[in-house]
């Protein structure tokens, strides 16, 4: 059974922990880390979405960020982030490789395969910067993975929610540290 950090307003560890069923039952404030991929293209960048497993508790079949999940009790965002990377997209990242860019929250309440969810994140946001090379998918999580132009999926975010679960919040982040580094990542 996984367990989390419940965490203050501040996003900082309260020092009790509760089941993950518990916090997204009750909502309870907690955290995750989000990795993002990005490549370089001639209109600007592309992002790898992962689609995510049918059997996933949230969301399921939608396209979503690079990687993520929820960071385990006792435990850091780096950490979480690089084994998230290579849990999911078996991409063996080191912690160099991936650049701290802000942070955001996600709250929400949703059914999903008829149960209520209630979601209550506070999201540390990575950019990754290293080879990608072959990719071996976590199939329990991961069902594909696919570039997508990142305006295009700013702008179908903004209106529909029938593809892609990418949090708008999240992609800001890494919108706006796009912009304001002028960033051009290497093609893959």
């Amino acid at each position: 059974m996984e367990y989390f950090d419940v965490v203050d307003k501040n996003g900082q560890p309260t020092g009790k922990m509760v089941s993950r069923d518990e916090a997204h039952q009750k909502g309870l404030p907690h955290r995750t880390s989000h990795v993002w991929i990005v490549r370089s293209s001639e209109h600007g960048y592309e992002i790898l979405l992962q689609k995510r497993s049918e059997e996933k508790d949230s969301f399921p079949g939608l396209y979503d960020t690079s990687s993520a999940g929820h960071i385990p009790a006792g435990d850091e965002p780096l950490p979480s982030a690089l084994r998230e990377l290579r849990e999911e997209l078996g991409i063996e990242a080191a912690p160099g490789q991936l650049h701290f860019i802000g942070t955001f929250r996600i709250q929400y309440e949703r059914a999903f395969h008829g149960r209520l969810f209630r979601d209550n994140e506070f999201a540390n946001v990575y950019l990754y910067d290293g080879p990608i090379g072959e990719m071996k998918l976590q199939k329990s999580e991961v069902s594909e993975v696919r570039w997508f132009d990142l305006e295009a999926v700013w702008n179908e975010i903004q209106n529909s929610r029938e593809r892609f679960c990418v949090p708008k919040p999240g992609l800001a982040v890494l919108r706006d540290y796009l912009k304001e580094k002028n960033l051009h990542p290497g093609r893959d």
